[in-house]
């Protein structure tokens, strides 16, 4: 294990950066890719291998992100009380909500008309650090004991829609609006399991203590990484149990292989996790002797995540904005009401996937040089409370 001049850990820093790395992959192509427009990237019906896989490597994102939000939480928790850091996570917890519903909405939609609010992964972060702040009061063995029931039950609950309590469900568990008289809150990351997944990211926290011996916590890491991905295969091979969408025989025995990897996400299915938790927790278990340039470049990037995730939102929208009227359309497009993928008026705008890859290149190269430069300004003034936010 690498330390960091701060005493992070640059493991944890770099599979960070890597998530964020793609996931820009991801936004990148919601606003350039002339197919996002017509067609979902998983829909077998009309996809194709290269844009399936795009998508599906982005689905690695929002677990690791949530995952190790609970594990920094931990580290911040080894200076700090229990009381004090349950205080800790609600700031920040009610902090990330307010970002969602005023920062990155402008950064999406170009706009701050609520007639429509969006809950996406930020508020989902926050969310379930506020849960975090009760949760870390449960003892260890009892809270990874419910975490692991929750996440592994919950697709039971699936199709299940109450009718006395249903907006609290839609924020809970389904995908869908909730009409209030201020706003139309569309719950595009309901949060369960979410809320479950942070809990056990706190006390994976353990494998990394100083006093923690590092071949143990190799063994365990490699693991816990190879029980997720063996559960996955097994399970889903069985097609009863674990995700909405069973898989099936495909055209090819390619397509039936995209089949058998296709999962839900919004909430995420059992499978989902365990295909995206599990590789990564036996990336780490490898990540610890990794050097190089590249490598420092992505831990570079891993430690500031909420500053790489702000203004990346904001590029790309600029860009894209730029794209649309260089296409003779006009800017108001980039104006937005809930997702760029869902204004009908773009069809028929965008670029091939090469090029979308190209732009997601230049667009890392060019956030690189910005990142290191805050990275640097927030070490060196520690003193300023605000930069422990962004």
């Amino acid at each position: 294990m690498i330390p960091t001049k701060s005493n992070r850990i640059a493991s944890i820093d770099l599979l960070r950066g890597m998530v964020m790395i793609f996931m820009a992959l991801d936004h990148v192509r919601d606003y350039f890719h002339y197919d996002a427009f017509f067609f979902d990237p998983t829909d077998l019906s009309q996809t194709n291998v290269a844009l399936f896989i795009t998508r599906f490597i982005t689905h690695y994102c929002a677990p690791v992100f949530m995952f190790l939000a609970g594990t920094s939480a931990f580290f911040v928790g080894q200076k700090r009380s229990k009381k004090e850091l349950s205080v800790w996570l609600l700031k920040r917890g009610f902090w990330l909500i307010l970002v969602e519903v005023t920062i990155m909405k402008f950064g999406w939609n170009f706009n701050l008309n609520y007639t429509m609010t969006v809950f996406q992964v930020i508020w989902a972060l926050g969310a379930s650090m506020v849960f975090l702040a009760a949760f870390i009061h449960v003892p260890k063995k009892l809270m990874i004991a419910i975490s692991l029931i929750a996440i592994f039950g919950h697709n039971m609950l699936d199709g299940y829609m109450p009718e006395t309590w249903k907006n609290l469900w839609i924020l809970l568990h389904v995908q869908g609006p909730i009409v209030t008289p201020i706003t139309t809150i569309f719950s595009a990351y309901p949060l369960i399991p979410w809320i479950f997944v942070m809990p056990l990211g706190y006390h994976f926290g353990l494998l990394y203590q100083q006093d923690f011996n590092q071949k143990l916590r190799i063994k365990w890491l490699r693991y816990i990484g190879v029980l997720a991905i063996l559960l996955f295969i097994i399970i889903r091979y069985f097609n009863v149990y674990g995700d909405p969408n069973m898989w099936e025989p495909q055209k090819s025995f390619t397509f039936t292989v995209l089949s058998f990897i296709n999962f839900a996400k919004y909430p995420p299915s059992l499978f989902y996790l365990l295909v995206t938790l599990g590789p990564t927790i036996l990336l780490l278990s490898f990540a610890e002797k990794w050097k190089g340039k590249l490598y420092s470049a992505v831990v570079t990037i891993g430690r500031v995540p909420m500053f790489f995730y702000i203004i990346h939102v904001y590029v790309i929208h600029l860009l894209a904005l730029i794209a649309v009227t260089l296409s003779g359309l006009s800017p108001k497009l980039m104006v937005i009401e809930l997702f760029v993928t869902r204004t009908p008026e773009l069809k028929g705008y965008g670029y091939s996937l090469w090029v979308v890859y190209v732009i997601w290149f230049l667009l890392i190269l060019a956030l690189y040089p910005v990142c290191k430069w805050y990275w640097n300004y927030k070490s060196n003034n520690r003193d300023k409370w605000w930069l422990s936010y962004l």
